[in-house]
């Protein structure tokens, strides 16, 4: 499925520790982005529409699964703790202390 990379470095130093200097490794370097950049294929018009629409729908799907989870937790959280329209009014202020 995957490739290795060949061993054999053009340019090396005698020894065969790789190219010499830094500007040697930097030549090297931007060589291999050339020659990986030539196997990038660029996806048709239609297939990246169709790439596109795929990741919209997953991330709706996901936005709706996590707004479902949180009203559910918080529907929890309020019938175990209580939460209900004495909470709602004391953060209104109704009753306050005071008053």
């Amino acid at each position: 499925m995957s490739q290795t990379p060949s061993t054999e470095v053009q340019g090396s130093s005698p020894d065969g520790g790789g190219p010499r200097g830094p500007f040697g490794r930097m030549w090297l370097f931007l060589r291999q982005v050339v020659d990986e950049l030539k196997k990038v294929v660029v996806p048709t018009r239609r297939e990246l529409t169709n790439y596109t629409l795929v990741v919209l729908v997953f991330v709706i799907v996901v936005i709706l699964i996590v707004t479902g989870l949180d009203w559910l937790f918080g529907a929890g959280a309020d019938w175990l703790f209580g939460g209900g329209a004495s909470a709602s009014a004391a953060a209104a202020g109704e009753g306050a202390v005071g008053e």
